[in-house]
């Protein structure tokens, strides 16, 4: 009997690894044994008070609920986006750093800018590239779209590895004629890391030379921009972009999941740039199709809930998000500090929700065990154990590295 898939036969069949939600349901698990108290529950990629509640913010919320039943309910103006949303997104995260031509397609959460990049500016059996550290779902969402996947270094001591994207770039350029890559930045998922504005303009020169025999496309996906410990200066780089080439676009993956604490609104963004208002309007135009196809609609109430804010209550909610970003840096400053005092190794940090402990893959393994069964709980990330500071009280982090440090230490006794 001819065994055949009611499925694509391109598609790995392979049952998913969830890596988060699985460490997710042991830490609550080991709560109700235990006790909260004698837990460390460091999976969680979402900020959390210090009294270990999930962090809405309350001008966020409060706009949402005075929104009219009927703006909730209704379908939004057009699959792309409500008009005055696609403005308060472009000025909101440009802030005005950039003239580039511009378009802005509203999406289900920054995942939806990326899946539409993933999707659309490849063939089936070509090839993308990523950090070798990163979001799971990105290589998730190539595999599923029958992509290759080609990894660079992301780190060459304490700064971004250029040499490592460089040779990765070059060797795709020889077996395709198009380049598509993503960098994760600012405040790196997850290591927190944030390129500075000099290796921008390093990875954007180098992209400009690349595209004069490729085209180029950039996805630039910054989830955790709204929590960079620089705030506005966070976003200067984007004065770089307007320096790419006729032959390159940038795209950029917004999401109100972080920026607004509205993780499950599922409302994000995609905003196109080019030099070229041509190029601009093509991966517009396939954007809108795969928008439409895909999933038809956005959030009215959470697109409402944005331009509300940004409009009437914007010192508010800046006061608001700015005292939880000082209070991310405090939990990882002392992380971060104490964990160099003991000799935890990390990947360079610099700002966001994530630290991450940089090992081989088989410590990681052995060590992930032995930290749950003290009662600590992390996420496996290749090569390293990535600690959610975010969503840790400062008492949970005092000490913490120490406990991690010696617990390390013990696997070579």
């Amino acid at each position: 009997m001819i065994k055949m898939s009611f499925t694509k036969e391109s598609v790995n069949k392979t049952p998913i690894v969830d890596t988060v939600f699985v460490i997710v349901d042991k830490a609550k698990k080991a709560k109700e044994e235990v006790g909260a108290e004698n837990v460390v529950d460091a999976t969680i990629g979402s900020l959390y008070s210090e009294d270990g509640k999930l962090v809405a913010l309350d001008t966020v919320f409060e706009s949402l609920k005075k929104q009219d039943n009927r703006v909730l309910a209704k379908y939004a103006t057009s699959f792309t986006g409500n008009p005055d949303f696609q403005k308060a997104v472009y000025d909101w995260v440009l802030d005005g750093n950039s003239k580039l031509y511009h378009e802005v397609i509203a999406t289900p959460g920054g995942t939806g800018a990326v899946g539409m990049v993933v999707n659309e500016c490849l063939e089936e059996g070509q090839t993308i590239i990523l950090p070798e550290i990163a979001w799971g779902s990105y290589a998730l969402m190539a595999q599923m779209h029958n992509l290759k996947v080609e990894n660079y270094s992301l780190f060459e001591g304490d700064h971004f590895n250029l040499t490592s994207f460089k040779e990765t770039c070059k060797k795709v350029m020889e077996v395709q004629d198009k380049l598509v890559m993503i960098i994760n930045d600012p405040c790196h998922n997850p290591t927190g890391y944030s390129l500075t504005k000099e290796e921008w303009k390093e990875v954007v020169d180098f992209l400009n030379e690349c595209s004069k025999t490729h085209k180029v496309v950039l996805l630039n996906d910054i989830a955790y921009i709204d929590f960079a410990y620089g705030q506005a200066k966070a976003k200067e780089y984007y004065s770089v972009f307007d320096g790419i080439s006729d032959n390159m676009a940038v795209i950029v993956a917004f999401s109100l999941s972080k920026s607004m604490t509205s993780y499950g609104l599922r409302c994000g963004a995609a905003i196109i740039m080019a030099q070229q208002e041509e190029i601009v309007q093509e991966i517009k135009i396939v954007f809108e199709k795969e928008a439409r196809a895909t999933w038809s609609n956005i959030n009215n109430g959470a697109m409402a809930m944005f331009v509300d804010v940004l409009e009437n209550h914007l010192d508010e909610y800046n006061k608001e998000r700015n005292y939880y970003v000082n209070l991310l840096k405090e939990r990882s400053d002392i992380f971060v500090k104490e964990a160099n005092e003991v000799g935890l190794k990390h990947y360079p940090y610099k700002e966001g929700f994530f630290v991450t402990l940089s090992m081989d893959n088989e410590t990681r393994d052995k060590y992930h065990e032995a930290l749950m069964a003290n009662h600590i709980y992390t996420v496996k990330v290749n090569k390293g154990i990535r600690v959610a500071v975010c969503s840790l009280s400062l008492d949970k982090i005092k000490g913490l590295a120490k406990k991690m440090k010696d617990i390390l230490d013990s696997l070579n006794e």
